[in-house]
């Protein structure tokens, strides 16, 4: 069965995030129509720091990429070092799209955001770094600045989340996994429900910055 590739939402919701590119407005009157600049040419994601996020399927190492997204990194870096991530599940996982986690929890009454975070950060998808398979970026709301402390990994290469327009800003890719997409996987393969939450938890026991 063929996935629809939805909306990578900061907060579980159904609100479509994904600004269709092809939704342009009728411009001015008058005056030729304004081109508008390219994408960033694609760079070469460099690590800066790791991390290793343990799981309760086993760990996941994550390089960073601090010279292209300083903004995702330092934000990603705040929330391991409070942390924030112990206990939060990967609560949304499409198996030939992404698994995302990193601000959710279990409750008695279901999953709920965990609170708080800090302020939103500015979206850094104009850095050239690309949306594909293993690399790790930030998940947002509609708005492009909303990005706290959920992220997800591609497990497929998904460059139409890249950067593309003003009307179609794609999401920030700042790191990628470096050891451990073998779990990666394993976290794609499980059983889901409708709503793309495993039936299982997932979840992350710790993360840490490590050398």
């Amino acid at each position: 069965m063929r996935l629809r590739r939805r909306p990578l939402l900061a907060l579980a919701a159904a609100s479509l995030v994904l600004t269709l590119a092809a939704c342009g407005g009728g411009g001015g009157s008058s005056g030729d129509p304004v081109t508008p600049p390219p994408p960033p040419a694609p760079v070469t994601l460099t690590v800066t720091h790791k991390v290793k996020i343990t799981t309760s399927m086993g760990d996941i190492e994550l390089g960073l990429d601090h010279n292209h997204a300083p903004i995702s990194v330092d934000n990603f870096l705040k929330y391991v070092n409070d942390g924030f991530y112990k206990g939060t599940v990967f609560h949304r996982v499409i198996r030939d799209f992404v698994i995302q986690g990193g601000g959710v929890t279990r409750g008695p009454d279901g999953l709920r955001d965990k609170t708080p975070t800090y302020a939103a950060i500015k979206l850094e998808s104009q850095n050239g770094l690309s949306n594909l398979r293993g690399t790790l970026a930030m998940a947002r709301t509609s708005v492009p600045d909303s990005a706290t402390s959920q992220f997800y990994i591609n497990t497929v290469d998904n460059t139409s989340l890249n950067y593309a327009s003003a009307a179609n800003p794609g999401y920030a890719v700042f790191g990628q996994v470096t050891a451990g997409m073998d779990i990666v996987d394993k976290i794609r393969a499980v059983n889901t429900n409708a709503s793309d939450v495993p039936l299982v938890d997932i979840t992350i026991t710790d993360a840490k910055v490590i050398p």
